[in-house]
C-alpha cells in the first residue's frame, strides 16, 4: 500500500489575532495570511517549515471565521467542541492534530475503516489566494474531531499546487513527531514516516519545532483512548 507523508500541523485558536500573537511570542515568527474556507466557515494563517525531516510541510493556525455563516455540519479539527473553545479562550492556541497527504486518499480512508475507525466522508474544499485557487480533497469525521485524539492524521489529497510552495521561509523546522494511541493496523495502513510511536499515557500528538526562540514542543491537550 502506498505510504502517506506528514503534510502540516494544525494549531487551533480562538481568533486569528490570538493566533498571530501566539506565533510571535511562542515561536518568534510572524505568520503569513492564509485565506477563508467557505466549506467550514474557518480561516487561517500559515508558516512554512524548513522540511529537513518532513519535506513540503507547514504549520496552520486556524480559527472559526466570525464573518462566515454556519457551515451546516461540524467544523474540522474539533473547532466546534465546547471544551476546546473554553481552553482556547482561557489558555491560548493549542495543537489539535496533524494532516497527512496521500496520492490515493480513498484507499487510505478505506484502510482506516478496516482498522475500525470512522474517518468520515471525502469532502472537496478550496480557498482563494492572491496566487490563485488552492483545492484539495480531505477526509473529515462527521463530528469533526481528529481521530484518536489527534494520533491518527486527517487525510488530504492536493489538486495541483501545494501551499508550502507559496510560503516564504519562516525560520521554523519540524524535526520530530510522536504519536500515542495509533493502533498497529492504522499504522500499517498509513505507512507514515518518519514517525515515532510511543505507548499511552501521554499526549496523543507531540511535535518538536526548531524556532528562532530555540526548540519548542507542542502537544495536544487530549489523550488518545487506550
Amino acid at each position: 500500500m502506498q505510504h502517506t507523508e506528514v503534510d502540516h500541523l494544525v494549531v487551533a485558536a480562538a481568533t486569528l489575532a490570538q493566533a498571530a500573537a501566539w506565533a510571535e511570542t511562542t515561536l518568534g515568527v510572524t505568520p503569513q495570511p492564509g485565506g477563508r474556507h467557505a466549506l467550514m466557515s474557518t480561516h487561517n494563517l500559515l508558516l512554512g517549515l524548513a522540511g529537513s525531516v518532513y519535506p513540503q510541510s507547514y504549520l496552520e493556525l486556524i480559527a472559526i471565521d466570525p464573518e462566515a455563516p454556519a457551515p451546516g455540519r461540524a467544523r474540522w479539527f474539533g473547532l466546534d467542541d465546547g471544551a476546546l473553545q473554553a481552553r482556547l479562550a482561557a489558555q491560548g492556541p493549542e495543537l489539535v492534530g496533524f494532516v497527512a497527504r496521500s496520492g490515493m486518499v480513498d484507499m487510505h480512508r478505506w484502510g482506516l475503516i478496516n482498522a475500525r475507525f470512522q474517518p468520515g466522508p471525502i469532502l472537496s474544499a478550496s480557498r482563494e489566494t492572491p496566487e490563485g485557487l488552492l483545492s484539495w480533497k480531505i477526509v473529515v469525521a462527521d463530528d469533526g474531531r481528529p481521530l484518536a485524539g489527534g494520533a491518527v492524521p486527517t487525510l488530504i489529497q492536493w489538486s495541483g499546487t501545494h501551499p508550502a510552495e507559496r510560503l516564504a521561509p519562516s525560520g521554523l523546522d519540524l524535526t520530530a513527531l510522536t504519536v500515542r494511541g495509533l493502533p498497529d493496523l492504522a499504522h500499517q495502513v498509513l505507512r507514515l514516516r518518519p514517525l515515532t510511536r510511543e505507548p499511552l499515557p501521554g499526549p496523543a500528538l507531540q511535535a518538536t519545532l526548531i524556532t528562532p526562540r530555540g526548540p519548542v514542543i507542542l502537544t495536544t491537550a487530549q489523550h488518545a483512548p487506550g
